[in-house]
């Protein structure tokens, strides 16, 4: 339960500081900024809401899915893929084992491999057909050259 919490979370965090930058013209650094404030203040006021687990790595993954939810619309013009960037944030922060620990930067370095991941997730399944019909053009063409 936990896990799907923070991946609603992730979610959230992405989606709501892409809209207010975007949409309200608030900019990037302001929506993240201001979200990620108010959630780290409601956790700091307010500790025992939810589990000590849950107190401790909700405003962490906010703030990284925050970043996520910087990219430019001239890049990321689809709020589906920064959701899934968000999910798969999630899923890289709750397994990633000490890996970046001691790293500056280690949330936005997650957030930039979650988004950069989900836009090609989002580009290879657009052309699938046509990624099947080239590979398939090339073996034809290799086998009878053979």
């Amino acid at each position: 339960m936990n896990t799907f919490i923070l991946i609603v979370t992730g979610i959230i965090g992405a989606v709501l500081t892409y809209y207010i930058s975007e949409n309200k013209k608030q900019g990037a650094v302001r929506a993240s900024a201001l979200l990620s404030l108010i959630i780290g203040l409601f956790f700091y006021s307010f500790p025992e809401v939810l589990n000590p687990y849950l107190t401790k790595h909700i405003p962490i993954v906010f703030v990284g899915t925050s970043f996520i939810g910087m990219v430019s619309s001239k890049t990321v013009s689809n709020q589906k893929t920064i959701a899934i960037a968000g999910v798969l944030f999630t899923i890289i922060y709750t397994n990633k084992n000490h890996v970046f620990e001691g790293y500056g930067g280690a949330l936005g370095t997650m957030a930039f491999i979650a988004l950069l991941a989900s836009m090609g997730f989002v580009v290879l399944v657009s052309k699938t057909k046509e990624i099947k019909k080239q590979a398939s053009t090339f073996i034809k063409k290799a086998l009878n050259k053979n």
